[in-house]
Protein backbone atom coordinates (compact mmCIF):
# COMPACT_ATOMS: atom_id res chain seq x y z
CA UNK A 1 0.00 0.00 0.00
CA UNK A 2 1.21 3.70 -1.06
CA UNK A 3 1.33 5.92 1.99
CA UNK A 4 1.10 9.60 0.97
CA UNK A 5 1.96 10.06 -2.98
CA UNK A 6 1.93 13.09 -4.98
CA UNK A 7 0.65 12.76 -8.46
CA UNK A 8 2.31 15.13 -10.86
CA UNK A 9 0.04 16.13 -13.99
CA UNK A 10 2.54 17.23 -17.04
CA UNK A 11 -0.87 18.45 -18.96
CA UNK A 12 -2.00 20.04 -16.48
CA UNK A 13 1.54 22.18 -16.55
CA UNK A 14 1.39 22.53 -20.38
CA UNK A 15 -2.51 23.79 -20.16
CA UNK A 16 -1.74 26.48 -17.64
CA UNK A 17 1.20 27.77 -19.62
CA UNK A 18 -0.92 28.33 -22.53
CA UNK A 19 -3.22 30.35 -20.19
CA UNK A 20 0.00 32.48 -19.94
CA UNK A 21 0.31 32.83 -23.32
CA UNK A 22 -3.10 33.90 -23.76
CA UNK A 23 -3.30 36.19 -20.68
CA UNK A 24 0.15 37.73 -21.91
CA UNK A 25 0.49 37.12 -25.97
CA UNK A 26 3.39 37.64 -28.01
CA UNK A 27 5.41 38.05 -24.41
CA UNK A 28 8.02 35.80 -23.71
CA UNK A 29 8.17 33.54 -21.03
CA UNK A 30 10.36 32.23 -18.14
CA UNK A 31 8.90 29.70 -16.20
CA UNK A 32 9.89 29.92 -12.84
CA UNK A 33 10.92 26.46 -11.98
CA UNK A 34 13.20 27.20 -8.35
CA UNK A 35 12.74 25.78 -5.12
CA UNK A 36 12.69 21.87 -7.04
CA UNK A 37 9.91 23.20 -9.05
CA UNK A 38 7.78 24.82 -6.41
CA UNK A 39 7.92 21.01 -4.86
CA UNK A 40 6.90 19.57 -7.78
CA UNK A 41 10.41 18.60 -9.38
CA UNK A 42 12.53 20.89 -11.53
CA UNK A 43 13.24 18.57 -14.05
CA UNK A 44 9.78 17.38 -14.42
CA UNK A 45 8.07 20.70 -14.66
CA UNK A 46 10.90 21.81 -16.99
CA UNK A 47 9.82 19.26 -19.37
CA UNK A 48 6.48 19.86 -19.21
CA UNK A 49 6.54 23.75 -20.03
CA UNK A 50 8.93 22.49 -23.15
CA UNK A 51 7.14 25.19 -25.08
CA UNK A 52 8.34 28.51 -22.75
CA UNK A 53 11.17 30.29 -23.86
CA UNK A 54 13.06 30.08 -20.65
CA UNK A 55 13.20 29.51 -17.57
CA UNK A 56 13.95 31.13 -13.87
CA UNK A 57 15.75 29.53 -11.09
CA UNK A 58 17.43 30.99 -7.75
CA UNK A 59 20.75 29.60 -7.67
CA UNK A 60 24.07 27.82 -9.62
CA UNK A 61 23.01 23.96 -8.09
CA UNK A 62 19.08 24.85 -9.49
CA UNK A 63 20.38 25.81 -12.93
CA UNK A 64 23.02 22.81 -13.34
CA UNK A 65 20.12 20.36 -12.36
CA UNK A 66 18.30 21.87 -15.24
CA UNK A 67 21.02 21.66 -17.84
CA UNK A 68 22.39 18.07 -16.68
CA UNK A 69 18.45 17.07 -17.36
CA UNK A 70 19.12 18.07 -20.99
CA UNK A 71 17.11 21.21 -20.74
CA UNK A 72 18.93 23.28 -23.39
CA UNK A 73 16.77 26.82 -22.88
CA UNK A 74 18.04 30.16 -21.22
CA UNK A 75 17.87 29.91 -17.72
CA UNK A 76 18.41 32.87 -15.17
CA UNK A 77 19.43 32.61 -12.02
CA UNK A 78 17.58 35.22 -9.60
CA UNK A 79 19.43 35.60 -6.07
CA UNK A 80 23.00 33.91 -7.09
CA UNK A 81 25.66 35.38 -5.70
CA UNK A 82 28.89 35.73 -8.08
CA UNK A 83 32.28 34.61 -7.85
CA UNK A 84 34.94 33.43 -9.85
CA UNK A 85 33.85 29.92 -9.94
CA UNK A 86 29.59 30.64 -10.55
CA UNK A 87 30.91 32.98 -13.13
CA UNK A 88 32.87 29.90 -14.98
CA UNK A 89 30.03 27.92 -14.39
CA UNK A 90 27.66 30.25 -15.96
CA UNK A 91 30.00 30.56 -18.98
CA UNK A 92 30.31 27.00 -19.66
CA UNK A 93 26.56 25.96 -19.47
CA UNK A 94 25.42 29.47 -20.96
CA UNK A 95 23.55 30.45 -17.79
CA UNK A 96 21.71 34.02 -17.55
CA UNK A 97 23.07 36.33 -14.42
CA UNK A 98 20.55 38.27 -12.67
CA UNK A 99 22.67 41.65 -11.31
CA UNK A 100 21.32 42.90 -8.02
CA UNK A 101 24.20 44.10 -6.40
CA UNK A 102 27.20 45.76 -6.31
CA UNK A 103 29.40 43.10 -5.17
CA UNK A 104 28.72 40.73 -8.20
CA UNK A 105 29.96 43.75 -10.80
CA UNK A 106 33.11 42.88 -8.92
CA UNK A 107 33.31 39.56 -9.51
CA UNK A 108 32.18 40.50 -13.80
CA UNK A 109 35.49 42.83 -13.71
CA UNK A 110 37.20 39.45 -13.14
CA UNK A 111 36.02 36.97 -15.38
CA UNK A 112 37.60 35.84 -18.07
CA UNK A 113 36.00 33.12 -20.11
CA UNK A 114 33.20 33.04 -22.48
CA UNK A 115 30.61 35.76 -22.96
CA UNK A 116 27.87 36.44 -20.13
CA UNK A 117 24.34 37.37 -20.37
CA UNK A 118 23.26 39.33 -17.69
CA UNK A 119 19.65 40.89 -16.28
CA UNK A 120 20.30 44.15 -14.47
CA UNK A 121 17.80 43.98 -11.48
CA UNK A 122 16.02 47.28 -10.69
CA UNK A 123 15.00 48.18 -7.32
CA UNK A 124 11.29 49.68 -7.81
CA UNK A 125 9.94 49.71 -4.51
CA UNK A 126 10.36 46.00 -3.41
CA UNK A 127 13.45 46.96 -1.06
CA UNK A 128 14.94 43.28 -1.53
CA UNK A 129 17.21 42.94 -4.37
CA UNK A 130 18.30 45.20 -7.29
CA UNK A 131 19.82 48.70 -7.54
CA UNK A 132 18.69 51.69 -6.53
CA UNK A 133 17.41 54.30 -9.46
CA UNK A 134 19.86 56.48 -8.96
CA UNK A 135 22.61 54.03 -8.59
CA UNK A 136 21.45 52.48 -12.29
CA UNK A 137 23.14 54.97 -14.80
CA UNK A 138 26.83 54.24 -13.02
CA UNK A 139 25.90 49.83 -13.38
CA UNK A 140 24.96 50.47 -16.32
CA UNK A 141 28.38 52.26 -17.20
CA UNK A 142 30.60 49.61 -16.15
CA UNK A 143 28.96 46.83 -17.52
CA UNK A 144 29.26 48.63 -20.81
CA UNK A 145 33.16 48.60 -20.47
CA UNK A 146 32.70 44.44 -19.92
CA UNK A 147 33.82 42.48 -23.53
CA UNK A 148 32.96 39.52 -21.61
CA UNK A 149 29.01 40.65 -20.48
CA UNK A 150 26.26 41.17 -22.69
CA UNK A 151 23.44 42.93 -20.70
CA UNK A 152 20.22 40.93 -22.61
CA UNK A 153 17.50 43.26 -19.89
CA UNK A 154 16.31 44.92 -17.17
CA UNK A 155 13.90 43.66 -14.63
CA UNK A 156 12.14 44.55 -11.62
CA UNK A 157 9.95 42.39 -9.22
CA UNK A 158 6.29 43.43 -7.92
CA UNK A 159 5.11 43.29 -4.30
CA UNK A 160 1.91 43.96 -3.68
CA UNK A 161 0.80 42.46 -7.59
CA UNK A 162 -1.79 40.25 -5.94
CA UNK A 163 -3.95 42.88 -4.07
CA UNK A 164 -4.88 45.06 -7.55
CA UNK A 165 -6.38 48.16 -5.15
CA UNK A 166 -3.24 48.72 -3.79
CA UNK A 167 -1.40 51.63 -4.95
CA UNK A 168 2.22 50.20 -4.85
CA UNK A 169 1.93 48.61 -8.08
CA UNK A 170 1.60 51.31 -10.10
CA UNK A 171 3.93 53.32 -8.34
CA UNK A 172 6.68 50.53 -8.81
CA UNK A 173 5.85 50.47 -12.74
CA UNK A 174 5.89 54.07 -13.06
CA UNK A 175 9.70 54.14 -11.34
CA UNK A 176 10.65 50.63 -13.58
CA UNK A 177 9.36 52.92 -16.54
CA UNK A 178 11.68 56.26 -15.89
CA UNK A 179 14.55 54.18 -14.36
CA UNK A 180 14.56 51.97 -17.89
CA UNK A 181 13.84 54.12 -20.37
CA UNK A 182 16.36 54.52 -23.35
CA UNK A 183 17.86 51.31 -22.12
CA UNK A 184 18.82 49.09 -24.74
CA UNK A 185 17.64 45.31 -24.12
CA UNK A 186 14.75 43.35 -22.80
CA UNK A 187 12.06 44.25 -20.18
CA UNK A 188 10.61 41.85 -17.53
CA UNK A 189 8.36 42.62 -14.81
CA UNK A 190 5.35 40.56 -14.49
CA UNK A 191 5.26 37.31 -11.78
CA UNK A 192 1.81 35.29 -11.78
CA UNK A 193 0.20 38.16 -10.09
CA UNK A 194 1.46 40.68 -12.99
CA UNK A 195 0.30 38.05 -15.89
CA UNK A 196 -3.37 37.90 -14.32
CA UNK A 197 -4.12 41.12 -13.32
CA UNK A 198 -1.64 44.19 -14.41
CA UNK A 199 -1.07 44.23 -18.86
CA UNK A 200 0.63 47.17 -18.26
CA UNK A 201 3.23 44.59 -16.63
CA UNK A 202 3.98 42.06 -19.02
CA UNK A 203 6.25 44.18 -21.30
CA UNK A 204 8.78 41.91 -23.12
CA UNK A 205 9.27 39.02 -20.78
CA UNK A 206 7.33 37.88 -18.09
CA UNK A 207 8.44 35.20 -15.45
CA UNK A 208 5.46 33.34 -14.29
CA UNK A 209 5.54 31.22 -11.30
CA UNK A 210 2.48 29.91 -9.11
CA UNK A 211 -0.17 29.78 -11.34
CA UNK A 212 1.74 27.56 -13.84
CA UNK A 213 1.26 24.90 -10.78
CA UNK A 214 -2.17 25.66 -10.43
CA UNK A 215 -2.58 28.15 -8.11
CA UNK A 216 -4.00 31.19 -7.55
CA UNK A 217 -1.34 33.95 -6.53
CA UNK A 218 -4.66 36.79 -5.96
CA UNK A 219 -6.11 37.52 -2.87
CA UNK A 220 -9.68 37.36 -4.07
CA UNK A 221 -9.96 35.40 -6.83
CA UNK A 222 -9.23 31.12 -7.16
CA UNK A 223 -7.27 29.14 -9.54
CA UNK A 224 -10.50 27.82 -11.22
CA UNK A 225 -11.64 31.37 -12.07
CA UNK A 226 -8.50 31.57 -14.22
CA UNK A 227 -9.03 28.32 -15.99
CA UNK A 228 -5.79 27.27 -14.11
CA UNK A 229 -5.78 23.47 -13.10
CA UNK A 230 -4.13 21.74 -10.30
CA UNK A 231 -0.85 20.18 -11.28
CA UNK A 232 -0.28 18.22 -7.97
CA UNK A 233 -2.31 15.71 -6.81
CA UNK A 234 -1.65 14.54 -2.72
CA UNK A 235 -3.22 11.49 -1.39
CA UNK A 236 -2.87 9.47 1.36
CA UNK A 237 -4.51 5.78 2.32
CA UNK A 238 -7.52 5.93 5.20
CA UNK A 239 -5.19 3.56 7.31
CA UNK A 240 -7.97 2.77 10.28
CA UNK A 241 -11.92 3.57 11.14
CA UNK A 242 -12.55 3.76 14.82
CA UNK A 243 -16.29 4.28 16.82
CA UNK A 244 -15.02 6.65 19.43
CA UNK A 245 -17.59 7.40 21.94
CA UNK A 246 -19.25 11.00 22.71
CA UNK A 247 -17.33 13.03 24.97
CA UNK A 248 -13.51 11.45 24.44
CA UNK A 249 -10.98 13.32 23.23
CA UNK A 250 -8.94 12.56 20.06
CA UNK A 251 -4.90 13.00 19.62
CA UNK A 252 -1.65 14.70 21.35
CA UNK A 253 -2.94 17.22 23.65
CA UNK A 254 -6.63 16.17 23.93
CA UNK A 255 -7.62 19.34 21.66
CA UNK A 256 -10.43 17.84 19.71
CA UNK A 257 -13.41 15.92 21.70
CA UNK A 258 -16.39 14.03 20.21
CA UNK A 259 -19.73 15.52 20.62
CA UNK A 260 -21.31 12.32 19.98
CA UNK A 261 -20.54 8.94 19.30
CA UNK A 262 -19.06 9.07 15.68
CA UNK A 263 -16.66 7.42 13.73
CA UNK A 264 -13.02 8.74 13.12
CA UNK A 265 -10.77 7.93 10.50
CA UNK A 266 -7.15 8.01 10.33
CA UNK A 267 -5.20 9.26 7.42
CA UNK A 268 -1.26 7.90 6.26
CA UNK A 269 -0.04 11.44 6.47
CA UNK A 270 1.68 13.71 8.65
CA UNK A 271 4.26 16.44 9.30
CA UNK A 272 6.88 13.79 8.19
CA UNK A 273 5.46 13.69 5.14
CA UNK A 274 5.27 17.42 5.05
CA UNK A 275 1.66 18.59 5.60
CA UNK A 276 1.10 21.71 7.85
CA UNK A 277 1.79 20.91 11.83
CA UNK A 278 -0.26 23.40 12.32
CA UNK A 279 -3.43 22.63 10.10
CA UNK A 280 -6.29 22.97 12.62
CA UNK A 281 -9.71 21.48 13.23
CA UNK A 282 -11.54 21.97 10.12
CA UNK A 283 -8.96 22.05 7.44
CA UNK A 284 -10.76 19.96 4.71
CA UNK A 285 -9.87 16.35 3.21
CA UNK A 286 -11.58 15.19 0.52
CA UNK A 287 -12.14 11.18 1.02
CA UNK A 288 -14.58 9.20 -0.43
CA UNK A 289 -16.10 11.88 -2.96
CA UNK A 290 -16.76 14.31 0.16
CA UNK A 291 -15.29 16.38 2.38
CA UNK A 292 -14.48 15.89 5.86
CA UNK A 293 -12.69 17.81 8.60
CA UNK A 294 -9.67 17.52 10.23
CA UNK A 295 -9.90 16.77 13.70
CA UNK A 296 -7.21 17.24 16.40
CA UNK A 297 -3.58 17.96 16.27
CA UNK A 298 -1.44 16.57 13.17
CA UNK A 299 0.85 13.91 14.18
CA UNK A 300 4.42 13.18 12.88
CA UNK A 301 2.91 10.17 10.73
CA UNK A 302 -1.10 10.51 10.67
CA UNK A 303 -4.13 13.27 10.87
CA UNK A 304 -7.36 12.38 12.17
CA UNK A 305 -10.58 13.38 10.40
CA UNK A 306 -14.73 13.37 11.27
CA UNK A 307 -15.96 10.44 9.08
CA UNK A 308 -19.70 11.27 9.72
CA UNK A 309 -19.89 12.58 6.27
CA UNK A 310 -18.71 9.64 5.05
CA UNK A 311 -20.39 6.59 5.61
CA UNK A 312 -19.09 4.31 3.38
CA UNK A 313 -15.48 5.14 3.47
CA UNK A 314 -13.28 2.66 3.82
CA UNK A 315 -9.63 1.42 5.01
CA UNK A 316 -7.40 1.56 1.84
CA UNK A 317 -9.21 4.31 0.65
CA UNK A 318 -7.35 7.14 -0.54
CA UNK A 319 -7.43 10.47 0.88
CA UNK A 320 -6.98 13.76 -0.91
CA UNK A 321 -5.17 16.46 0.90
CA UNK A 322 -5.12 18.51 -2.18
CA UNK A 323 -5.86 18.67 -5.96
CA UNK A 324 -8.16 15.93 -7.57
CA UNK A 325 -11.18 18.28 -6.22
CA UNK A 326 -9.55 20.06 -3.39
CA UNK A 327 -8.44 23.24 -4.10
CA UNK A 328 -4.99 23.78 -2.14
CA UNK A 329 -5.78 27.50 -1.97
CA UNK A 330 -8.02 26.72 0.81
CA UNK A 331 -6.07 24.12 2.56
CA UNK A 332 -3.49 26.54 2.87
CA UNK A 333 -6.10 28.99 4.28
CA UNK A 334 -7.24 27.27 6.60
CA UNK A 335 -3.40 26.25 7.73
CA UNK A 336 -2.22 30.16 7.50
CA UNK A 337 0.08 29.83 4.74
CA UNK A 338 0.38 29.65 1.38
CA UNK A 339 0.18 27.19 -1.56
CA UNK A 340 3.73 27.98 -2.05
CA UNK A 341 4.53 26.38 1.41
CA UNK A 342 2.42 23.68 0.78
CA UNK A 343 4.14 22.32 -2.26
CA UNK A 344 7.77 23.18 -1.02
CA UNK A 345 7.65 21.53 1.86
CA UNK A 346 6.45 17.84 0.99
CA UNK A 347 9.60 15.55 2.12
CA UNK A 348 11.05 12.52 0.61
CA UNK A 349 8.97 10.23 2.32
CA UNK A 350 5.88 11.60 -0.01
CA UNK A 351 6.79 8.76 -3.01
CA UNK A 352 6.08 11.28 -6.65
CA UNK A 353 4.43 9.74 -10.12
CA UNK A 354 4.45 11.92 -12.69
CA UNK A 355 1.47 11.25 -15.38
Amino acid sequence: MIRAQAVIDRGALAHNLSRVRALAPNRRVYAAVKADGYGHGAATVAGALAEADGFAVSSLDEALQLRWAGIDKPVAMLSQQLDEFVCAQAGEYGLELVIFHHSQLAALEQYLGPTLKAWVKIDSGMHRLGFAPSDVDEVEARLAKLERVEVVGWLTHLACADEPSRPETQAQLDVFARTSANRSGLRSIANSAGVLAWPEAHADVVRPGIMLYGSSPMCDRDAASYDLRPAMHLSAPLIARNRIAAGETVGYGATWRTPEAMDVGVIGIGYGDGYPRHAPSGTPVLIDGVRVPLVGRVSMDMITVDLRNAPNARVGDRATLWGGGLDVDEVARHADTIAYELFCRLTPRVRFEVV
